[in-house]
């Protein structure tokens, strides 16, 4: 199994010439791409490659994948991503109830049909709305959350489960992986403080040094899902490097 790593999490520790060599010898094989580091893609191939790295997984937002399909095609192809990904919905764009959510998977099948044909897999990613946290309708009377809504009206689409957030949002990722197993495509491997505690990293921690059973999770991962991608990210780390080095070691003793 090889071990990803997602830029977003080096954002703010520039340069990227230094990001990439420091996972590299953190003892990844991979890294997950986002809109910041889409400016230059030939350019920051090289740097990859220069570093033994492969871009397997992009993020690219919704404006560009509704307005422009053709440049985030290009962008993905130059990178190598084979995996496009979108990865989030600004509160102003969600939908106000139910009816909205299908409608959006509806979108993303659209999208999802356009990116089969340029040969590429296409998948969302979650974060805490889609399952009724912090969100204005919450659960429905039936139980049902927005992203019960988006699989069902995007079918074909993957999903890349980003665990922490299931679990940020009150409901159970292993519930989650029963139901739509099949459907996930690549895991965002991301863990959570102790209630109260890395508040100045906005309550994330270090893979490993949280509160997520991570062997309860990877064997479920691996049984019951084709997921063969596994990106490690944490949203606001204070040390890129002891974030990198301390979760790819819990990973491998996975």
């Amino acid at each position: 199994m090889n071990w990803s790593f997602q830029l977003y999490s080096a954002r703010d520790f520039q340069p990227w010439d230094g990001i990439l060599e420091m996972v590299s010898e953190a003892g990844y094989s991979e890294v997950e791409g986002f809109d910041g580091v889409y400016g230059d893609p030939r350019s920051f191939r090289k740097k990859m490659e220069a570093n033994g790295l492969s871009m397997p997984t992009g993020h690219f937002g919704i404006d560009m994948l509704e307005g422009d399909f053709a440049r985030a095609a290009e962008i993905a192809g130059t990178l190598g991503v084979a995996n496009i990904i979108c990865p989030f919905l600004m509160p102003a764009q969600r939908p106000k109830d139910i009816a909205g959510w299908r409608a959006f998977g509806g979108r993303l099948a659209k999208i999802g049909e356009a990116a089969k044909k340029a040969g590429f897999e296409f998948g969302w990613h979650n974060h805490d709305y889609e399952f009724g946290h912090d969100y204005a309708f919450g659960k429905l009377p039936d139980g049902s959350v927005p992203m019960t809504a988006i699989l069902e009206a995007a079918p074909a689409i993957g999903w890349e489960i980003d665990v922490a957030w299931v679990l940020r949002s009150g409901a159970d990722p292993l519930g989650w992986i029963d139901r739509y197993g099949k459907r996930i495509a690549a895991v965002h491997v991301k863990d959570l403080a102790p209630a109260g505690e890395n508040t100045k990293e906005d309550g994330w921690a270090d893979v490993g040094h949280g509160t997520i059973d991570w062997k309860a999770m990877m064997k479920a991962l691996r049984e019951k899902t084709p997921a063969k991608i596994f990106v490690m990210e944490h949203d606001n780390p204070s040390d890129i490097g002891r974030f990198a080095r301390r979760s790819i070691e819990t990973a491998n003793r996975l």
